[in-house]
């Protein structure tokens, strides 16, 4: 007998022991950070358990699944959308949103995940619906605010805050695709060619300016070596003429130095025809009358008519005057 009591004794105490640790699980929690739970008191809210260590009432209270209060990413699958020119898009979004009000998101929604997902699907359809496929390939900025705007102010009573919308993809139908892919490719060379022709326009305009200021360069400098020129043979001129006052030369030293140049008249291969002066005469004789009184007569019909004819006719073409001392 003492042995079946003290038996029972202590299955009793090991029903205890492990009734006690029960109950201790059970009423002690440890609350994560960023984490939050809500306490139900026989069926009915109690309260929302921050971060840390709490005691609960066994077998009264109920810790429901605890909620994450973080910031939380959801990429929704590819969805359809038509746009106001009637073609179809398939548009991928990502929804970024925080849990702000952990009763809310508990009682106010079964699903809030599955809640964003349609509500996002119905107001992206509501606002590409309202924009042709150009408008919504490049208004990406504008879709993202009014579904930010919509999707805000509906989860707001769920407890739920959407900070960002962003759509990851648009895909328009692969006809399309081709067509615009055929339109870039058109724009692209159009954009090509009037590049080039822009090129060789401005090549053609510097290579005229070039040409044009090395025609001025090379007129200004023609004309400034022809000043150069004509400067130099007036200055070579007056020097001659200056030599020649003040050397005082006499009327013989001017008829030899007049038959030296009658040479030069002849010079070239082209000249067929040379036309002796009338003055020849005249300064034949002036040479023979310094060798000593030569026949002056003889030496100027050698020449002809024509040197008679000057000596007769002064007055026709009277010669310069003869330099004075």
């Amino acid at each position: 007998m003492d042995s079946l009591g003290g038996t029972a004794a202590a299955i009793v105490l090991i029903v205890l022991i492990v009734f006690v640790i029960i109950v201790l699980v059970r009423s002690i929690r440890i609350i994560p950070q960023a984490r939050a739970g809500v306490v139900e008191r026989l069926g009915k809210y109690q309260r929302t358990l921050n971060p840390g260590l709490t005691i609960l009432i066994p077998f009264v209270d109920r810790l429901l699944p605890l909620l994450d209060l973080r910031e939380q990413v959801v990429s929704f699958p590819p969805q359809p959308v038509i746009t106001e020119d009637n073609l179809v898009v398939s548009i991928d979004t990502v929804v970024y949103f925080q849990v702000t009000d952990p009763r809310a998101a508990t009682y106010e929604i079964a699903n809030y995940i599955q809640a964003v997902e349609q509500l996002t699907t119905t107001t992206l359809r509501n606002v590409v619906g309202g924009l042709n496929l150009e408008e919504a390939l490049t208004s990406r900025d504008q879709i993202n605010g009014q579904l930010r705007g919509v999707l805000d102010e509906a989860t707001g009573r769920w407890g739920i805050r959407v900070s960002r919308v962003e759509l990851k993809a648009i895909d328009p139908p692969h006809s399309i695709q081709d067509s615009m892919e055929k339109q870039m490719r058109a724009e692209r060379d159009r954009r090509a060619a009037i590049l080039t022709a822009e090129g060789t326009k401005q090549s053609q305009i510097l290579t005229a300016e070039g040409q044009r200021q090395s025609a001025i360069l090379k007129a200004e400098g023609d004309a400034k070596a022809a000043i150069l020129r004509a400067d130099g043979e007036a200055q070579a001129i007056q020097k001659v003429f200056d030599a020649i006052h003040k050397g005082n030369p006499d009327q013989k030293l001017l008829a030899y130095q007049y038959l030296q140049t009658l040479p030069k008249l002849a010079e070239g291969t082209s000249n067929k025809l040379w036309i002796i002066p009338s003055e020849v005469g005249e300064a034949l004789k002036g040479i023979g009358g310094a060798l000593g009184g030569a026949d002056t007569n003889g030496v100027a019909g050698l020449f002809g008519n024509k040197a008679a004819a000057g000596a007769a006719a002064p007055d026709a073409a009277p010669r310069p005057p003869e330099p004075t001392p």
